[in-house]
């Protein structure tokens, strides 16, 4: 008897409103080539605002690189329960608005429920929080999801990189979450030292 197939891997990749829709696109992108992965996404109204406004994106155009597309405001759906076997969720770009419901446990839509199923059930979170300069609520929110088993990575520039581009730029954050879900890729150069 043979065993059985590997189920794939669950993530969820939600976009929320702040700037930097272009980090959820590109690590969908990356996700949609990705052995053994199963990718959900969900997207806040004020995330569909910026992906329309920065990237001239709607939801037509990212069906087709995920298995499915939630609706934030149906809190009926799979990603709502721990029962929903999903291995890991990255919020790209994270609001400071969506990080103070994470924080607080305040499951008001599809997105913030499934973060907080990610947490209750010590499932991988990965935060990609984008606000400039911060004020101490959000770092004590910070410090609060930190405190719950989160992972926050505010996409940052990588210089020693020496990117090229905008686009070698998002790579190098994108590849560092890819990183935190165990997810090989082949995005971004690896640091190896100085010779």
């Amino acid at each position: 008897m043979s065993p059985p197939p590997l189920e794939p891997r669950r993530l969820l990749v939600a976009v929320t409103g702040a700037s930097g829709a272009v980090y959820g696109l590109r690590l969908l992108q990356a996700l949609q080539h990705a052995p053994g992965v199963q990718t959900h996404a969900v997207v806040s109204d004020a995330g569909w605002l910026t992906l329309r406004h920065e990237l001239n994106v709607d939801a037509d155009a990212l069906r087709p690189l995920v298995h499915t597309l939630h609706d934030a405001a149906q809190l009926g759906a799979g990603p709502a329960s721990g029962s929903f076997r999903c291995d890991g969720m990255v919020v790209a770009p994270c609001s400071m608005r969506t990080l103070a419901a994470i924080a607080h446990g305040l499951s008001d839509n599809l997105l913030t429920r499934a973060a907080d199923v990610m947490l209750k059930e010590r499932r991988r979170l990965v935060l990609m929080t984008r606000e400039t300069p911060l004020h101490l609520g959000h770092l004590r929110n910070m410090v609060s999801v930190t405190e719950m088993g989160a992972i926050v990575c505010p996409p940052m520039p990588a210089f020693y990189l020496h990117p090229q581009s905008i686009d070698d730029l998002v790579d190098a954050s994108v590849a560092r979450v890819l990183d935190l879900l165990d997810v090989p890729h082949a995005l971004s150069q690896r640091w190896e030292g100085l010779e």
